[in-house]
């Protein structure tokens, strides 16, 4: 995958490989020594039903996405589900 400059992904939406938009990028999770990306965060699309995603949920019910379930990024962060 090509570098995506951070500031280029705030606020962009994420979706499923099978076109289910997810919700927006809320932040991405780091190891702040290695710099290894862990998850993405994402606020929910407020109209998907929360039990349709099988992601882990934070406190505040955002979805924990893996970085490595990210297929492509472009005009949507588009991940595996």
């Amino acid at each position: 995958m090509s570098e995506v400059l951070a500031e280029n992904l705030s606020g962009k939406s994420v979706m499923g490989a099978d076109g289910t938009e997810l919700g927006l990028l809320y932040n991405i999770t780091m190891d702040l020594s290695s710099g290894q990306l862990y998850d993405l965060i994402v606020e929910p699309d407020e109209e998907l039903p929360a039990r349709s995603v099988d992601f882990d949920h934070d406190e505040a019910g955002r979805f924990q996405i893996p970085v490595s379930r990210v297929q492509a990024v472009k005009d949507y962060i588009v991940v595996e589900r």
